[in-house]
């Protein structure tokens, strides 16, 4: 069979394959990708509030950093000395746990604009098309459908499209058909929990993304305090390097000189190999210490995601810093503070939140015990025969409106599902008391210890004032022959200790403070990553309920 293919035929032809190229092809996926972006940020942008910390580093590592976020050729420096916020900078931007928080983040608020798509005009296009061939006969076949649906608020569900039947019309045929049929569908629960259930899945969406905000700022509290935490202990190790050099160089001295008088008789040879005992103990610790020094640092390069075999070093004058600061209390009585934990804590606001979603879930579950009834109304309409498919028979289409119900007969699972929301209830319940108890204990403990650090810093200073007098004094009770070799050599072992320990109750005290803060829910991250002191108070926080 030859046909005879009209201009018009031709054009449709053209419009029904640009149309189906152009749909397919209407966005490519990196606009895609940017319009995911866009609408995940400007979601979590409005969810989040002032005091859950800065509204910067948050971006995952794929998408546009936002002004505030914090970029790695800014904070590296060239000559590899990194001070305290050029690392935890560098970690915000390249920690792996980090990221993987930040794409949590970035999932959770996706997953609500599919929620919300449901309770949008949801368009929708199809277009399809064939050949067919038997004995008799062969043509081609071609149809589409364009609509929409939405879910209201009301749980009314509405579809609404039209359908077009192209028929034979591509191929000239004389017996070409182009009709269309307009159809329409609304459902609207009048009696039952199908209108609530609408609405929960989309309240449970939208405080999930609230929570996991809430969630990834706490984890930023913590992160930061990890890696401070970590870059001190590398610089008290290294303190604890040059304290254990300094002790091997004063030993070494010792030795020099105690062989000298050995020589000339003024010593027994017994303290001579005291002497040099104690000075390869002090080699042997010196280079334990460097050792110790060097795989803590490889594995912070670890944490900051640095190349193991990256040259770098950390500034000792951060740890000097904390030496001119000393120790400093906060001034909050421990009831005040459990108090503001308990208002101010993010893990603990989810906890707390959680119970009111247990308690809406159950009215939501009671409904569905009762009739379940719904109005359904259908509407079908056909076009004019055989060619005019814009010309709707209003006058001759099918419409139907009903009740559709559901008689509270059989309700076994929905009394399942019913007591299955009560004891959840109440298992959420009793784990917001045991978390709410648990952060006073945090509190608490935050507190004891923060006052334990600060007495054992005092201790460790005296011990170290008294340890230089020691080692000060011994030489001239030495020469008096008032004092040994042994007291020579463990009182420059004395000083060594109490050095160490004297760092090491410092970077404690330090510690203390911030998970003191932490705990207390008084720490804010900065958007240089660093951080502040939120304000301090027991009023309640004021979050907005979804």
């Amino acid at each position: 069979m030859v046909w005879r293919l009209r201009p018009r035929v031709v054009a449709l032809w053209a419009l029904f394959v640009c149309v189906f190229i152009g749909l397919g092809g209407s966005c490519s996926p990196e606009r895609y990708k940017a319009q995911a972006d866009a609408e995940v940020y400007k979601i979590i942008d409005s969810k989040w509030q002032e005091d859950f910390g800065s509204r910067a580093n948050y971006t995952v590592s794929d998408a546009r950093p936002l002004p505030n976020d914090i970029r790695i050729g800014d904070v590296m420096p060239q000559s590899g000395m990194l001070t305290l916020a050029q690392a935890v900078a560098i970690a915000t931007v390249q920690n792996r746990d980090y990221q993987g928080q930040k794409e949590q983040l970035y999932l959770s608020a996706l997953d609500l604009t599919a929620v919300r798509h449901d309770f949008a005009q949801n368009w929708f296009a199809t277009v399809d098309a064939g050949y067919g061939r038997d004995a008799a006969d062969e043509g081609v076949d071609a149809g589409g459908d364009i609509g929409f649906d939405q879910l209201l608020s009301t749980g009314a569900g509405v579809t609404t499209g039209i359908a077009l039947d192209w028929g034979r019309f591509l191929t000239g045929d004389p017996r070409t058909t182009l009709g269309s049929i307009l159809y329409a569908r609304i459902s609207q629960p009048l009696l039952g929990a199908g209108r609530k259930v609408a609405l929960e899945n989309l309240t449970l969406a939208e405080r999930r993304t609230l929570y996991q905000i809430r969630s990834f700022n706490w984890y930023r509290q913590d992160f930061v305090i990890q890696i401070i935490e970590q870059y001190y202990r590398v610089l008290q190790q290294a303190d604890s390097l040059a304290n254990a050099k300094s002790s091997y160089e004063s030993k070494q001295k010792l030795l020099e000189r105690l062989e000298m008088e050995a020589k000339e008789g003024r010593t027994a040879r017994f303290q001579v190999d005291q002497a040099e005992q104690s000075t390869l103990s002090a080699w042997d610790g010196y280079v334990r210490a460097e050792q110790n020094y060097k795989q803590l640092l490889d594995r912070f390069k670890i944490e900051l995601s640095l190349p193991v075999s990256a040259e770098i070093t950390l500034d000792p004058n951060e740890l000097q810093a904390l030496v001119d600061i000393g120790i400093s209390q906060p001034n909050y009585p421990p009831v005040a503070a459990v108090e503001t934990a308990l208002a101010n804590r993010l893990d603990l606001a989810n906890s707390r939140d959680q119970v009111e979603d247990a308690e809406r879930w159950v009215k939501v579950v009671v409904d569905d015990l009762g009739i379940q009834l719904e109005l359904v109304a259908d509407a079908s309409v056909d076009s004019t025969e055989p060619t005019e498919y814009r010309r709707l028979q209003f006058h001759n289409g099918t419409y139907t409106l009903g009740l559709e119900g559901d008689l509270p007969i059989d309700r076994k699972d929905q009394r399942n599902t019913y007591r299955e929301a009560l004891i959840s209830l109440q298992q959420r319940r009793r784990q917001y008391d045991e978390e709410a108890a648990t952060v006073e204990l945090e509190v608490r403990d935050a507190y004891r210890r923060l006052l334990e650090e600060a007495e054992s810093y005092k201790t460790q200073k005296l011990g170290v004032e008294l340890a230089e007098k020691r080692v000060a004094v011994n030489p001239l009770l030495w020469e008096a022959q008032r004092a040994t070799t042994r007291d020579l050599l463990e009182a420059q072992d004395a000083l060594q200790r109490a050095k160490n320990s004297l760092t090491s109750a410092l970077v404690n005290h330090t510690m203390a403070k911030l998970a003191f803060f932490r705990d207390v829910g008084l720490l804010r991250v900065r958007p240089d990553g660093m951080w502040e002191q939120g304000e301090y108070g027991p009023a309640a926080r004021a979050d907005a309920k979804e």
